[in-house]
């Protein structure tokens, strides 16, 4: 029988071609990923952690995944805690990665390696949508009305849609991708962090312009009733309605998972709920009795559960692997007469640990940390790993099959394996950050707290302890996680050998 060399060659070339689609196929069977960070939430203040406000659709995941009781964000602040996250190492590490200013340029510079950079490079289609709060551009003062970057997209995601800062920073407007949404270029947007622009309302000298009053701080340019952190002038069209963030964070994330259910994708949702300004949308206002905080409680699980509902319509839930995190811990009046101490009623944000917001005591940093995947992770699971968020780079790098050099991402372990059940021990220690950058060092039932001179007291009203102490504190978090008795005295050992290993971690250098 004689072989055709040209028909051989043909029947190559579409064996070949008709690889190409299974190829893709078989990248498509790492699951999506779904990072549900949220902001301010107390390890207390969901319902499967012990709150008392109803989360129906947040316990749900727990109820079907993986919930921790010892998961920790980065830092007990927002910009730090985000910064490590996505880099893969500790904020503390690099100047000027504290909470940032709403004029920020570039924390993250385009060529760094980055979380959503490594699952692009897996076949991810990726998207940031929320708050960013991170800087944006290269040049300060960054100018508004033109194409602002560096920014999300040039350090990993396709696509995103942004709050550039914080709800109480101005500017008060939605960035898509580059650019400003809505903004007329006939009114164009001035920001100032340092003076007042075009003499517009304020809250500290037009308080009768304002629907909810500032408590401290927050007494800059009004927008929508509300006075913010910083000056602001134009862009009259462009201003969001603080009602209205959680949906138009819900509309554009469901759009993106529709856009993109035939390919992997990576969706980081960084909701504005629940920091201040908490505003709830009119449906929500008034539900729980417990003011404003607590509607927006509501607000946050109804925005878990819309997502949910768009992967059960597209028969997605199985191949999507969902996080539910907190970028730090609890606060109550940050910045704001809203309620919330005062509505509290039997809630406890705080739950068992001491601190919150900004502090080095647990509660600064401990956050409710649940992961789902149906069918791969068994369902209705707790799990006391010790876990940090910065860990996430290399743990998905592992399950994507991506590289990543020794000298990148330094503080990021690969703990694939405990973040979905299949190993119960996940990390040996881990660092924690406060206000000033004072470091904690927890290490299996224990964890020291650096000496520090500061305050007591956060000092801008919060009414939250710092940790700070002049002396250093030891303390068995096992037998008391609220850490009320310090044991540096009485293990003076113990105490210097994690001195010791903090000073190490916090003098390693990147590797070359």
């Amino acid at each position: 029988m004689k072989i055709n060399f040209k028909s051989g060659i043909y029947f190559l070339v579409f064996i070949s071609l008709g690889l190409i689609p299974f190829i893709a196929k078989s990248q498509s069977n790492n699951p999506n990923i779904i990072l549900i960070y949220t902001d301010d939430l107390g390890y207390g203040d969901i319902s499967s952690y012990g709150g008392e406000i109803p989360t129906p659709h947040i316990d749900n995941l727990a109820k079907n995944g993986l919930k921790f009781s010892n998961a920790y964000a980065t830092a007990a602040t927002c910009t730090p805690s985000r910064y490590a996250m996505l880099t893969g190492e500790y904020a503390w590490r690099k100047k000027g990665t504290g909470v940032a200013p709403g004029d920020a340029t570039s924390l993250i510079l385009p060529g760094r390696t980055t979380l959503p950079g490594v699952l692009q490079q897996a076949g991810y289609k990726t998207a940031a949508i929320g708050k960013w709060h991170l800087g944006l551009g290269k040049e300060a003062p960054i100018n508004w009305n033109k194409e602002i970057k560096p920014g999300p997209l040039e350090i990993g995601f396709d696509y995103a849609y942004l709050l550039p800062a914080t709800g109480d920073r101005v500017p008060t407007v939605f960035l898509e991708n580059h650019r400003i949404v809505n903004l007329d270029p006939e009114d164009p947007i001035s920001v100032s962090y340092r003076k007042n622009i075009n003499d517009k309302p304020t809250g500290s000298k037009n308080p009768e312009q304002l629907k909810m009053m500032y408590s401290h701080g927050h007494d800059q340019s009004i927008t929508n009733g509300i006075s913010r952190i910083g000056y602001m002038s134009g862009g009259e069209k462009a201003l969001w309605r603080d009602e209205d963030i959680a949906d138009v964070l819900i509309k554009k994330s469901t759009g993106f998972i529709e856009e993109n259910s035939n390919s992997p994708f990576f969706l980081y949702l960084s909701t504005h709920d629940i920091h201040v300004p908490r505003v709830p949308h009119e449906r929500f206002a008034g539900t729980t009795g417990k003011g404003p905080r607590g509607d927006v409680i509501v607000q946050l699980d109804y925005t878990v559960g819309a997502i949910q509902k768009k992967l059960q319509e597209l028969n997605l839930e199985e191949n999507t692997l969902i996080i539910f995190t907190s970028d730090n811990g609890p606060v109550l009046d940050d910045g704001y007469v809203d309620g919330a101490a005062e509505r509290l009623g039997d809630h406890n944000p705080f739950s068992k640990f001491r601190g919150g917001k900004y502090s080095s005591f647990e509660a600064g940093t401990r956050v409710p940390f649940i992961v789902q995947w149906k069918g791969k992770i068994k369902p209705n699971q707790e799990s006391t790993a010790l876990m940090s968020q910065v860990d996430f780079l290399r743990s998905f790098a592992t399950m994507t099959g991506q590289h990543v050099a020794k000298n990148k991402a330094i503080d990021s372990q690969n703990q694939w394996k405990a973040l979905i059940g299949e190993e119960k021990d996940g990390r040996e220690s881990l660092i924690q950050q406060a206000i000033r950058n004072v470091l904690s060092y927890v290490e299996g039932d224990y964890k020291y707290i650096e000496p520090n001179s500061g305050p007591l007291m956060v000092p801008w009203g919060v009414d939250i302890e710092t940790g700070f102490n002049k002396e250093p504190q030891l303390y068995n978090l096992k037998k008391d996680p609220g850490e009320t008795e310090n044991l540096a005295i009485k293990m003076p050992e113990k105490t210097k050998k994690m001195k010791e290993e903090l000073k190490n971690i916090r003098n390693a250098k990147k590797l070359n």
